[in-house]
């Protein structure tokens, strides 16, 4: 700590600097500093084995996704067999919403369609309970 008493000139103004000495607080520090870093390797490494190496992949079994169909006449097909009318569609997507996970709905619609038949296919799904429902399109052809 450091402390100035007076000064040379005639002033006769006595003035008192104090300034906090860290030098303690800074070899503390290092001190706690060197311990940790001799004491982490004898803890974390007490016993030399031989680990196997291997490499942990996630596989999650997904189920196969629905594809319900909806062609320019309104009629819905689940994959290519025809579904006479929505109340069986409703009871067949009943059963496929109870498996886990749950598979996705793939909505294709007929571009001609009318909205009348997808808006079936969806009032279907949330009947069902399903919870992923996607529609499938086509893209552009490049440079048009």
């Amino acid at each position: 700590m450091s402390m100035n008493v007076g000064s040379n000139d005639d002033d006769g103004d006595d003035a008192v600097m104090s300034a906090i000495n860290t030098t303690p607080l800074v070899d503390v520090m290092l001190v706690l500093l060197i311990i940790f870093l001799i004491t982490i390797p004898v803890v974390t490494t007490s016993i030399k084995l031989s680990l196997p190496k291997e490499r942990v992949e996630v596989r999650e079994s997904k189920p196969e996704n629905i594809i319900i169909s909806v062609d320019q006449a309104g009629n819905i097909f689940w994959y290519d067999a025809r579904i006479k009318n929505v109340d069986a569609l409703v009871e067949m997507l009943k059963k496929v919403s109870s498996v886990k996970p749950q598979p996705e709905v793939q909505v294709r619609g007929d571009a001609n369609a009318r909205y009348e038949g997808v808006g079936k296919v969806l009032l279907a799904c949330q009947r069902a309970g399903i919870v992923k429902v996607a529609f499938i399109t086509e893209p552009p052809p490049l440079g048009g």
